[in-house]
C-alpha cells in the first residue's frame, strides 16, 4: 500500500515555518516583480507563522485591514509590509542588482 501523499500546499507551510525558508521563498516572489504574486507569498507565510490573526497582533495592526490589504485587490503600504516581514521573522533588505555592482 501506497504512504498517502502529501499536498503541495501543506509541504510549503510546513517548509514555511522556517524564517530562511520564508526569506527565500519571499525573495524568490519578489524578484517576478508581480505584486500580487508576491502577495500570495506572503499570506503563505503569514499563514505558516501562524496565521492572520497572530501576526496582525505581533505587527500590531488590525486584522480585518490585513486580510484587505494582503486580499486580491489589496495594495498594502509599505510601512504595513515592513511590520508584517518583522513579525513574520524576516526583513527587508535593498542590495545591488548584479548589473550595477562594481567590478572587482
Amino acid at each position: 500500500m501506497k504512504p498517502p501523499a502529501v499536498k503541495y500546499h501543506d509541504s510549503l507551510i510546513q517548509a514555511l515555518r522556517d524564517p530562511e525558508e520564508a526569506s527565500g521563498y519571499l525573495n524568490a516572489a519578489l524578484e517576478e516583480g508581480d505584486k500580487d504574486l508576491f502577495l500570495v507569498a506572503l499570506r503563505n507565510v503569514i499563514e505558516a507563522q501562524g496565521g492572520m490573526t497572530r501576526l496582525a497582533r505581533a505587527a500590531k495592526l488590525n486584522r480585518v485591514s490585513l486580510y484587505k490589504m494582503l486580499g486580491n485587490n489589496g495594495n498594502p503600504g509599505f510601512e504595513s509590509i515592513l511590520k508584517v516581514l518583522n513579525a513574520a521573522g524576516v526583513r527587508f533588505q535593498i542590495l545591488p542588482t548584479k548589473s550595477h555592482r562594481k567590478a572587482a
